[in-house]
Order: C-alpha cells, then structure tokens, then sequence
C-alpha cells in the first residue's frame, strides 16, 4: 500500500467532539482519528483521509450503529458543503459539547476554574439565523462522482454557492441554504437563472476572467435588505442588465450595491462600492439603538444573540454610571454604544479606520455624545500616556479578533490594573492562553458561553476578570 493512500479501518466507536467539529475516536493500535461527519457515539467505518505525526484524518463511510444523538440534516448539501458541519447531531448536544470545549480549554491551557460556570446560552433560532451571506460564482463547479456516473460529461458547469473546502477553485452549486432568510435563497436562484439565460460569463478561478464574481446579501431585523454583486470584467451593459434585473424582480432590495474587481484576490475593502438604488447602507436596531451598516462594516452575524451577548458583557461589567470604560477592539463600537448609557464615559480603540468612521457616525447617529473612539494599532496605541491623556479606567473590555490579544496588550493591562476586565471571545483557546497570563493578578469570577452559531463547533465566551486585593 502507498504511504498516503487512503485506507478503511472498520467498526470504530466515536467517543466525543474534538477540535473543527470532528468526532474523535482511539481505536486500539491505532492514533486517535479525528472524523469528519461524524457524530459522538456513532459506531462506523471510517476512510482515512490523511496521516498525521500525531493523529489521523478520516471520513465516514458506513454508520453501523447510530449515535442517540444522531439526527437527519435539513440541508441537502451536508457533508459536501464545509458548512454546519454538526447538523447531523441534536442541538442540545452541540450546546453540550460547546460548553465542554470552553471547560476544556480553561483547565488544560489558562490551569484556573472560574468562581462561576454559567450554563452555555443556546440560540432560539437555530437556522435562518445569519444577516449575512456571501456567495461565489464559477464557471467550475463542483462535480460528484455520483452525477457524473449518472449523466456523463456536464456541458454547463455554471456555480453560484460555497467553495469547497481545500479546493479554492471549486464551488459548490447551493440550491436551498438554511442559514438566511428568505428572500435570500429566491435572490441567488433567481440571479444564477438569469445569468445562465443571458449567456454571462461566470468568473474563471484558473483562467482569471468573466463578469460574475461574488453575491453578498446582507439584511437586519428591521427588514431591509442589501445586496452588493462583485464583478471582475467591466461589462458596462450586462452590468446595468444584472442589476436592472434585481431591482425589478425584488423592489424589496433597499441598497443594491456592485463594485468591480479585477484583482487577484475577492476582498472588497481596498474598493470603490457604486450605488445603484437606494442608500448606501442598511440599518439594524437594538434596545433603541440604530446602526448604520454599510458593505464593509463588521456586524455580529446572528443579531438576535449579539443582543444577549452585548447585555451579558453590560451585566458583567456591571456599572453604576460613574465608570471610565474602554473598549479595546471596539470595531464598529456597537459594544462601546450599547454600555455608554450606563457609564460615565467610553473609549473605544479599533485598528481598522474605517470601523472608527462607521463608530463614530453611529454615535452622532445615535447622539450618544460620551464615546470617543481612536484608531492605530492596539499594542501601540493602548499605553500608559493613552491612560493619562483619556483617564484611568475602571472596567476594561476586550473582545479581540480569534487569534487573541497581543502580547505587549496583555502586559498592559496587567501594568495598568484595572478593578475588572471583560473579556469578550470568538475562540475560546486564544482566550484561555491570555487568562493564563492575565491570572497573576486577576481573579476569574466568571463565565458565560454564547452559541452564536447553531449547526456549527463556534462559540463565544465572556469571562468577567476582577482585581485581586
């Protein structure tokens, strides 16, 4: 047999959930396996996918026994898409093993326990969750064996979905997703359709040309609708033709937006957005608070539990109106705006200038007049001179990108000291490796998991930090 060549070992017992949402099992004389689609309990034969020092990779093949938690997904494009890998397994055991992965992750990497483990907070929408979706076109789609058998050579290799995952070049043609409101999957049938009508090119990964390149739909609770199409060729009349066709199949749409981009890469921030009706934003609301959205601002996902998140942030820091209050990584400054009315006086730091613009508008928008909000670069900006220029802070809250906070930003605080740190996370482990450090001179008093994304192995933690006396 080859080195690499995959292989079926048979009969293995899934034992629990490991990292990415694999399954993990320890068959003996053989390294733990991490399997994909698998669910804790399953018993199944498993194809070994790839060889690792220390694990292996592996695939189900044949369930022989199902798991109790084992459940038939609602999505028709599971196990192909790299989406919601877990809904094949009972919510309520996704929150279990969510909650478990934080545990995990504050005694093996930060070695503390805090005073109080509050139960994981599970969401009540658990699909059509997400304001935002963002699809790509490609005149290569992908192809399963199982099609290919049955219909021969695919003349139309037209996509408009999800790449595959680890194949950049490959999209997966979505026909229903169940994670954005309707009309969200009506806008991409519809749009792909007229496409393949009209004769427009979609995007060539390999051959760098066509006019299609990505869709992203973005909506709020309020019920308006934004749609931005990317085009990488600039087609004047089949653009103005796209987009006729939108505005007049979905009046609804309140901001159709497109850019063009012939670069090598689909990120739209270094690009001019062009406004082809209506404003050039979306606005959500929370607790009486209006946020303008644009293209390039970030928004939490899943605004109904960004709500419980942001009150569960307020609840820890628990202010009589008296505080200074900084908001380190404060991106928009929605956390900075939703704490303001409850403190004395907010300072928000952000490294993206455009997400200090969007902070500040919404503050006028909001007239919310004790925020100020500062730009650069964390480490650099958040200093002791930062302190006096701004006033000694009562509360800190964090709520860093996934990979954590930097060093020199943990040094910091630890030098600067304040009565209590909030820490806000999307990964729990980066999030641990700081309490490690932050645990010299703090007390963990608490924490709270949030599932901001049901069907898959994300989770939020919130961890309240107090001074030790």
């Amino acid at each position: 047999m080859a080195k690499n060549k995959a292989w079926i070992i048979e009969d293995v017992h899934l034992l629990t959930a490991g990292a990415k949402g694999a399954a993990i099992a320890k068959p003996e004389g053989q390294k733990t396996i991490m399997v994909c689609n698998g669910v804790p309990g399953d018993v199944v034969d498993v194809r070994i996918v790839k060889k690792k020092k220390r694990f292996l990779e592996g695939k189900v093949v044949t369930v022989k026994k199902a798991s109790a938690d084992r459940i038939e997904p609602n999505c028709q494009h599971f196990g192909i898409c790299g989406g919601c890998k877990w809904q094949n397994m009972t919510y309520e055991k996704q929150l279990f093993y969510k909650e478990q992965e934080v545990r995990d992750h504050l005694e093996r990497i930060a070695k503390i326990q805090p005073e109080e483990f509050l139960p994981i907070l599970g969401s009540e929408q658990q699909f059509w969750y997400r304001n935002k979706m963002e699809f790509s076109f490609s005149n290569q789609r992908w192809v399963t064996e199982e099609e290919i058998k049955e219909k021969g050579e695919i003349e139309n290799r037209n996509a408009l979905g999800f790449h595959i995952p680890g194949m950049w070049s490959k999209i997966l043609d979505i026909e229903k997703c169940w994670l954005q409101e309707e009309p969200s999957n009506q806008i991409r049938r519809s749009l792909k359709e007229f496409a393949d009508e009209q004769g427009l090119a979609f995007f060539d990964p390999t051959e760098q040309s066509g006019l299609l390149r990505t869709l992203m739909i973005r909506m709020t609770t309020t019920g308006e609708i934004m749609v931005l199409v990317q085009f990488f060729e600039n087609q004047p009349e089949n653009i103005q033709k796209v987009l006729g066709f939108l505005n007049q199949k979905f009046p609804e749409i309140t901001s159709l937006l497109y850019t063009i981009n012939p670069k090598g890469n689909d990120s739209i921030y270094d690009l001019e957005i062009l406004n082809f009706k209506g404003q050039d934003f979306i606005t959500e609301e929370m607790e009486g608070l209006r946020f303008k959205i644009g293209p390039k601002s970030f928004y939490q996902t899943n605004p109904q539990q960004a709500l419980h998140l942001y009150q569960i942030t307020r609840d820890f820091a628990d202010l009589d109106g008296s505080e200074i209050v900084y908001d380190l990584y404060t991106g928009t400054g929605t956390i900075a705006q939703f704490i303001a009315q409850k403190a004395k006086k907010v300072i928000g730091v952000e490294s993206v200038p455009e997400a200090i613009v969007a902070a500040r508008e919404n503050a006028a928008f909001n007239q919310i007049d004790n925020c100020t909000f500062y730009v650069g670069d964390m480490k650099n900006v958040f200093t002791d001179a930062f302190v006096q220029e701004n006033g000694y802070p009562d509360v800190i809250v964090v709520d860093p990108p996934r990979d954590g906070m930097h060093p020199k930003v943990v040094e910091n605080l630890l030098n600067i000291a304040p009565e209590k740190i909030v820490y806000v996370s999307c990964n729990s482990a980066t999030q641990a490796r700081d309490l490690e450090k932050l645990k010299e001179k703090y007390t963990l008093k608490k924490v709270q998991p949030v599932d901001m994304f049901p069907q898959t192995y994300h989770v939020e933690n919130v961890a309240l930090l107090t001074l030790k006396k």
